[in-house]
């Protein structure tokens, strides 16, 4: 069998911060309210200048440091965003041009907060196929721009924020692995979080007004109770596939998307909460970029030890969801 090898991480988030103490001024919530219920502090807000695939490039960057690589020794350019700089062309193909590099696949994957490991799983496939292929796998958000500024209940809740890995072949010895990827979806809850404007089931005519169809929209009850059943389910499904018990997981770092959910799971799989990593407080929901960040800074602050094996469940609008086994 072939070796996913994880050769470097990196992230970026913008400099400007937005604390709850600022959310106070713009809309009827309190610090109180968002931490209790979130366990969101702060997070970071895209700069006016600043776009997905300028974020993108900020952790392509140190991702490619990290591994020791140059980018025009890349194949592949996978981007995972559901807020990409436009229709068309693809942020990938944005981000190719920052870097300086010409001629690679570029491609998005739009699965929402579960991009990354829907980015990761097409990168292993790319490598199947082409097995001397050298894969950046990104993803970026700048979800600030798609939220509804007079909405307390979603406007609370994101950030913007970079994550990327540079995947290819290798030995054992060579660095993590990614051990396995399982993914699933449900297209019939989709109307449960949606950001439906601009599409072309909601076409639109120059001089049109925006409305908060163009907005994440979403039913905060239903959606949590559908992530964690689906992220606990899939994470089942990985370790029996793979041979593992619960009581083999080092470390578990879920999508940070609210507090109570990653409490939740972390409970039905008896870790305990040293073992799971968590930077919500940080950054908020930051949808497809939360896991690759939340990985850069596990590995960067020892939390993640060598040896380590690394459950990351993730869960995102569509409905989409996905688990990932990684062995350090």
């Amino acid at each position: 069998m072939m070796n996913f090898i994880l050769r470097g991480f990196g992230s970026y988030a913008p400099e400007r911060i937005l604390t709850n103490a600022d959310l106070e001024k713009i809309v009827d919530t309190t610090d109180e309210w968002i931490t209790t219920r979130t366990g969101i502090k702060e997070r970071h807000i895209a700069a006016d200048d600043e776009t997905t695939s300028s974020m993108a490039f900020e952790s392509s960057k140190k991702a490619l440091a990290d591994a020791g690589m140059d980018p025009a020794e890349l194949t592949h350019i996978i981007c995972g965003t559901f807020t990409p700089d436009s229709m068309v062309p693809s942020t990938a193909c944005r981000l190719q041009e920052k870097l300086g590099i010409k001629g690679q696949m570029c491609i998005d994957v739009q699965a929402a907060c579960s991009g990354f490991l829907y980015a990761l799983q097409s990168g292993r496939g790319y490598l199947c196929l082409e097995p001397d292929s050298k894969v950046l796998v990104v993803t970026s958000e700048i979800v600030s721009r798609r939220m509804n500024w007079e909405d307390r209940a979603t406007c609370v809740l994101f950030g913007d924020a970079s994550g990327a890995t540079i995947m290819t072949g290798g030995d054992i010895a060579d660095g993590p692995r990614v051990l396995d990827v399982m993914l699933g979806a449900d297209g019939s809850l989709g109307d449960l979080l949606t950001v439906n404007g601009g599409g072309s089931a909601f076409s639109y005519a120059l001089g049109d007004t925006v409305g908060p169809e163009y907005f994440v929209e979403f039913q905060g009850r239903e959606v949590f109770k559908h992530a964690v059943r689906n992220m606990t389910n899939i994470s089942e499904a990985i370790l029996k596939r793979n041979g593992f018990e619960k009581s083999d997981v080092d470390v578990l770092i879920t999508h940070q998307a609210n507090m109570r959910i990653i409490d939740a799971v972390g409970r039905r799989f008896d870790i305990p909460e040293e073992r799971v990593f968590v930077n919500i407080e940080k950054y908020g929901n930051t949808s497809a970029a939360s896991v690759p960040v939340a990985l850069d800074e596990a590995v960067k602050t020892g939390f993640i030890k060598k040896g380590d094996l690394v459950l990351t469940p993730v869960f995102g609008g569509g409905f989409t969801w996905g688990a990932a086994l990684i062995q350090f």
